[in-house]
């Protein structure tokens, strides 16, 4: 069997000419020829050099803007998404889409208003299943990660058959998410602190406060982060069919995931939440909403009729 290397970005454009891709091009041969042109117009009537000399800074910064990258980007790229940045509102808000506008007659200034928050989420039921409204539904899985470079080559390649298979099996677009957030160790401080008294001796209790004063000083002194992967599988179907298909398909991604050793899990809706919040809010302080009613709950008063006075 013969084996094929593969780059590790599988997005990577196809280069066309000259070891450059099709936008690459673009972004170079245009103001190329634009230059081209104004020099077979001009060249009789500019010196030359004079259209040299405004070429080169030209050419410069379309030559910087294709091929040099940041954080994966080209420099064009980065433009468009500053200026998409810029163009776009920096404060929103759920609910308020037909906020009434301040009367004409009102003299003092008013701040601008938030607008509109477009999270495709209506709502995530008690099964982890996410309504998009008329984008369907979806679902999330929990993944380890996996040690692959500390494997034997035999295990290897069980762990890419395992990750074939997984691939193999799909009948709809998945999404994978690798996001990274920020570890908490406030509250393994806090119970390190409150447990030392208790312990039956006093070296044991010395012991966890040195550790607790460590973890402290290390959650003071460093960004600790650690790595999530998520997969999501969605259905385009409405919700009222589509969320046991979804969840369906989820489970058998759980299943066919063990097989390249990744230990999953299809999260439940608090634990949904509470990854929704975190990727919006990551610097927040949010835990998943225990204690809060599913939203298709019918609340009801205490039983009994009424106070007794």
């Amino acid at each position: 069997m013969a084996r094929v290397r593969m780059p590790a970005d599988i997005e990577r454009e196809d280069k066309i000419l000259a070891g450059l891709t099709a936008r690459q091009l673009v972004i170079i041969g245009a103001p190329g020829i634009l230059l081209w042109a104004l020099y077979q117009g001009l060249g009789h009537l500019v010196h030359p050099l004079a259209i040299a000399v405004a070429a080169v800074p030209v050419m410069g910064a379309a030559t910087a803007a294709a091929l040099v990258q940041r954080d994966g980007l080209s420099l064009d790229r980065l433009l468009l998404a500053a200026v998409r940045f810029a163009r776009s509102p920096k404060r929103r808000a759920s609910g308020i889409a037909g906020a009434l506008p301040v009367p004409s007659w009102v003299r003092a200034d008013t701040p601008r208003l938030p607008s509109p928050w477009d999270l495709p989420v209506h709502a995530i039921g008690d099964d982890g299943v996410v309504d998009l409204g008329e984008h369907g539904c979806a679902a999330v899985v929990a993944c380890t990660t996996v040690s692959f470079s500390l494997r034997t080559p035999a295990e290897q390649a069980g762990l890419v058959s395992g990750f074939a298979s997984f691939l193999n099996s799909l009948t709809a677009p998945v999404q994978i998410v690798i996001r990274a957030e920020s570890i908490r160790l406030d509250p393994l401080v806090d119970s390190l602190d409150q447990a030392a008294p208790g312990l039956p001796h006093p070296a044991l209790e010395a012991a966890a406060r040195d550790h607790a004063d460590h973890l402290a000083a290390l959650a003071r002194s460093q960004s600790l982060l650690r790595r999530q992967v998520l997969v999501v599988v969605r259905d385009a179907g409405d919700i009222s069919r589509a969320a046991a298909t979804v969840r369906r398909r989820a489970e058998d991604a759980v299943r066919v995931l063990a097989a390249a050793g990744t230990l999953a899990r299809l999260l439940t809706g608090p634990e949904v939440h509470a990854v929704l919040v975190s990727a919006a809010d990551p610097a927040g302080r949010h835990g998943p909403p225990e204690a809060l009613a599913p939203t298709d709950a019918v609340i009801t008063g205490p039983t009994g009729g009424g106070e007794e006075g």
